[in-house]
Order: C-alpha cells, then sequence, then structure tokens
C-alpha cells in the first residue's frame, strides 16, 4: 500500500510558477513509477507527467509543451511537478498517482495506476 499526499497548489496570475510535491508513505516509493493526473472542470482527467521508479525516463503530456518538469527525490519519498509560464488553460485539480505495480513502466493511461492523492487544486487568474 502507498499513500499519496499533494502540496503547493493555489493561485497564481497568468505566466507564473508553482510547485507541486507529492509525498508518500507506506510501500517502498522508489520502486514505482510515478505520474501526475489533472482534471479541469467538466472535463476528463488527463495525463500531465511521469516518471519511472529510477528517474531515467520522463514523458509529458501534449499540452505541456516544454513548461513542466518531473523530477522525484526517492530518500525523501517525493515526487514534484515543476510548472511553469502558467495560463488559466492549467486550471485544474492536478493529482499524484503511483503505477499498480513495482518496477512498472510509465503509462499515459489512468486504469494502470493504482494509487491516487486527493488532489491539489490549482487556479490560474488571467
Amino acid at each position: 500500500q502507498v499513500q499519496l499526499v499533494e502540496s503547493g497548489g493555489g493561485l497564481v496570475q497568468a505566466g507564473g510558477s508553482l510547485r507541486l510535491a507529492c509525498t508518500a508513505s507506506g510501500d517502498t516509493f522508489s520502486r514505482y513509477a510515478m505520474g501526475w493526473f489533472r482534471q479541469a472542470p467538466g472535463k476528463e482527467r488527463v495525463f500531465a507527467a511521469g516518471i519511472t521508479w529510477n528517474s531515467d525516463t520522463t514523458s509529458y503530456g501534449d499540452f505541456v509543451k516544454g513548461r513542466f518538469t518531473i523530477s522525484r527525490d526517492n530518500a525523501k519519498n517525493t515526487m514534484y511537478l515543476q510548472m511553469n509560464s502558467l495560463t488559466p488553460e492549467d486550471t485544474a485539480v492536478y493529482y499524484c498517482t503511483a503505477r499498480d505495480a513495482i518496477y512498472g513502466s510509465l503509462s499515459y493511461y489512468q486504469n494502470d495506476y493504482k494509487y491516487w492523492g486527493q488532489g491539489a487544486q490549482v487556479t490560474v487568474s488571467s
């Protein structure tokens, strides 16, 4: 079992930056591929970024366009999402998630993820 807690959400003006953090407890965090998904009001939850257990591979949703950086610190059981050049279209609840198997590969599909945080609200004003 893995418990995930997001932090760092909030209100920011367009063009600004935020860094989300996801702190894990329970099972060994370092063995799981991790990801960030987001869900905007009235829309489906979509893949934002993912990282393998050893950080050798990262991947991003098409909408990111070089603005976000995912990283992790296994010694601190924490994953991060640095978000720059934010626009109002980035307004969403951002969810931290862990794959359904240890040493699993990256996935763009939320059904491949088993553990989810409660979500962090990010609001970007124009």
